[in-house]
């Protein structure tokens, strides 16, 4: 009998989409009203099952809705999405999603992700353009001989730079582009993939979990509340601390056994697979020239700009993509590549990472099938209901639980605080707590699951630098009970100051 495989990301989504499919024909459909900002006629549009209104854009409007938010965060932007309106749960007509729904979910998920697809196809042409040139190699020996006897450094200055990318402006998404970069370098060190998978993911996660100035976390759930985002933040600074300072210690000290006996490896089966595919071949004379230098100026610079941008200039992933695609242009131009090869080059990186992205649109499916079935808002208006007449210090812990629970089926942060924090943070005055807290509990169960949640990034993300499931789950789930740990700590201390 041949021996089971654990099977791909794909069949996974595939599995759960099925799974959620079948949620639709038991879980009740339902559905709260909404209430959006028409920005152009200066009005609310109040979405009510089938029937729509148009009311004033006043705080009276507000507070007769019972939605505790200043009327500027509607007028300036901060808040763009619809919210849900406290209190206005209402079953509907079931919508159960059939076996066409299915089969059809994985296309309307990758037409609805179309956005960040091709930035990953467009950064996977960049990447074959680069390999094309060599300054990869070149780069990755000068490095590798730089840092001999001090690699932890890498460790150190990439979990903690994606750490602050994450907490500052969100950086999820677009870390995709960074493993092939990376890996080489990891592997060249005497590390495994399987750490620069780590410094990456774990160090967005992290980041992204204790969002201090991430307006599309902590500013948009603040908002949402009804609450100044600089609410908390000293709280949220120290978590952020402790926390990338736990994951780094845990990234180092496997790194450190894998750099000490490489058969230590979780994925030592696959070192020759992998190596062979990243082209972890050094060869000492390979020279970082003038022209290469320049070459990876402007390919580290399409990163900064990327990263200007969207924190700055609210670029987007139309935006980013143009990005990549001038740099690629750019350093074909610098390389003198010709017009032909310089085409088939880039089309060859960007079906490199064809299977990644079809990963990102099958996600999207799985939440597709849920508005679909009008099954989201149910989830949420179950969830508020469990923590009635708890003792405040449950209270908290439980929040971070249904908000890890709630990820799973709503894996976008914007999304959970504009769809969740006008229900759930009023419960927070029920018990005697600070709103602050239910924002807090929001980030910190998202973040968790963040780290291992299948809908979303981290298959993605194992596609790329050809990890199974199954290894990561064994490499980090020590790490994300230590961070459960300290989490519910920090959280139910935080209740009584």
């Amino acid at each position: 009998m041949k021996k089971l495989k654990f099977p791909t990301a794909q069949t996974i989504l595939l599995i759960i989409a099925g799974l959620v499919a079948i949620l639709t024909w038991i879980v009740p459909s339902g559905k709260f009203d909404s209430l959006a900002y028409n920005k152009a006629e200066n009005t609310f549009t109040k979405y009510s099952l089938n029937t729509t209104e148009t009311l004033e854009a006043t705080q009276n409007t507000l507070d007769r809705l019972q939605i505790k938010i200043p009327l500027e965060k509607f007028t300036n932007g901060d808040i763009w999405k619809p919210i849900s309106i406290p209190n206005t749960y209402k079953l509907v007509e079931a919508k159960p999603q059939g076996i066409v729904a299915f089969i059809q979910s994985p296309i309307k998920g990758i037409i609805e992700a179309a956005d960040i697809i091709f930035l990953i196809l467009f950064i996977g042409g960049l990447i074959g353009v680069m390999n094309y040139t060599g300054a990869f190699d070149a780069g990755i020996a000068w490095l590798a001989e730089t840092l001999k006897g001090k690699e932890f450094i890498l460790i150190l200055l990439v979990t903690g730079l994606v750490a602050i990318g994450g907490t500052t402006f969100g950086l999820a998404e677009e870390t995709i582009a960074f493993y092939p970069i990376l890996i080489p370098i990891f592997l060249a060190a005497k590390y495994d993939a399987m750490v620069a998978l780590a410094c990456v993911y774990i160090g967005s996660s992290i980041g992204t979990m204790c969002s201090t100035t991430n307006p599309f976390s902590a500013i948009i759930a603040s908002d949402a509340a009804g609450i100044n985002w600089t609410t908390g933040l000293t709280g949220r600074f120290i978590m952020l601390f402790f926390g990338t300072l736990i994951c780094i210690i845990y990234i180092i000290r496997y790194a450190q056994k894998v750099k000490n006996d490489p058969s230590k490896s979780l994925i030592f089966s696959q070192k020759e697979a992998i190596e062979q595919l990243f082209g972890n071949t050094i060869i000492d004379n390979i020279k970082l020239t003038t022209r290469l230098r320049i070459i990876l100026f402007i390919f580290a610079m399409c990163f900064v700009v990327m990263i200007y941008g969207v924190s700055q200039l609210e670029w987007w992933f139309l935006e980013m993509t143009v990005v990549f695609l001038v740099g690629a242009i750019l350093i074909g131009f610098i390389a003198k590549i010709n017009e032909y090869t310089f085409v088939d080059t880039f089309i060859k990186g960007a079906s490199d990472l064809l299977g990644v992205a079809v990963i990102v649109g099958i996600a999207r499916g799985i939440t597709v099938l849920m508005n679909d079935g009008q099954i989201s808002d149910t989830m949420l208006y179950y969830a508020s209901n469990i923590t009635n007449g708890m003792h405040k210090g449950v209270f908290i812990n439980v929040m971070l639980y249904i908000y890890g629970g709630l990820s799973f089926f709503i894996s976008s942060s914007s999304g959970m605080a504009v769809l969740t924090m006008p229900i759930m943070s009023p419960l927070a005055d029920g018990v005697g707590i600070g709103r602050e807290l239910i924002v807090n509990a929001y980030q910190y169960g998202m973040g968790l699951f963040a780290f291992i949640n299948p809908t979303g990034l981290i298959l993605a993300s194992l596609a790329i630098v050809k990890v199974g499931y199954n290894k990561w789950l064994k490499f980090v789930m020590p790490l994300v009970i230590i961070l459960t740990i300290f989490t519910m700590v920090v959280l139910t201390i935080s209740v009584y100051l």
